[in-house]
């Protein structure tokens, strides 16, 4: 693991916001793996205001988010395909059919998991893979469990997690309670993964992902096993390493 520890939020999403960059440098078909929620907010931004000064090209890049809501539509103000769309779709040179999200939707989620998991290895697989980390240790919405979940898969969300999400809701009966998720076998097979952390309120997730057992209670703590992970940390997320 790669641990970058910065002083404030703004350096570390320049800090990911210049790896994507020079991915995208390196490879302009580069297929990004993304993710939602606050965490990545500043890099996205940062990845826009590159964009638009001509730094990095979206023109050929193709991406496929972590997850999404079951039951909300990309025309919800909470599903995550408006959140990309909001976020950074909109505001760089993107073609829009080469965005993915899951589909909460469908009449079949066993169907489109394993469709989604297909449309990622056609893609040739996910080059670089954003991830932030939930208090709980999750990953995407890979909650404390049991077991490692290989594929893309439905889950019922934790407590802890709908909490941490009701702020985005008018109130806690309308989070969604279950959710469709990359597995860890998705994120796994990612070659570089590039983790964002955040505050004092992440820091014991950190601790345990970097220097805690390998448990699935830990979801994020698979990524020790993992051959390229750079984690970019503020002082407070970084605080009890």
């Amino acid at each position: 693991m790669n641990i970058r520890i910065f002083d404030d939020m703004q350096q570390a999403s320049a800090a990911g916001a210049e790896i994507i960059a020079q991915a995208i440098a390196a490879k302009p078909d580069t297929v990004l793996g993304l993710a939602t929620g606050s965490t990545p907010v500043a890099m996205y931004k940062e990845l826009i205001r590159m964009n638009k000064a001509g730094e990095v090209d979206f023109a050929k890049v193709r991406s496929y988010n972590l997850d999404e809501y079951i039951g909300l539509d990309g025309t919800h103000d909470q599903s995550y395909r408006y959140f990309m769309d909001d976020n950074l779709f909109n505001h760089i040179n993107i073609d829009k059919a080469n965005t993915h999200v899951p589909c909460g939707t469908g009449a079949d989620h066993a169907a489109d998991a394993k469709h989604y998991d297909e449309m990622i290895e056609a893609a040739g697989g996910i080059d670089v893979q954003v991830l932030g980390i939930g208090n709980n240790g999750h990953i995407g919405f890979n909650e404390p469990d049991a077991v490692f979940h290989k594929g893309t898969h439905v889950v019922d969300l934790t407590d802890s997690t709908i909490d941490a999400n009701k702020r985005f809701f008018a109130s806690r009966d309308e989070v969604p309670k279950q959710a469709i998720t990359l597995g860890m076998g998705g994120i796994m097979r990612a070659k570089k993964v590039l983790l964002l952390a955040f505050g004092k309120g992440k820091a014991e997730a950190v601790r345990a992902m970097v220097n805690g057992e390998i448990d699935p209670k830990v979801p994020a703590s698979i990524l020790q096993l993992h051959a390229d992970v750079t984690m970019l940390l503020d002082a407070d997320a970084a605080s009890l390493l």
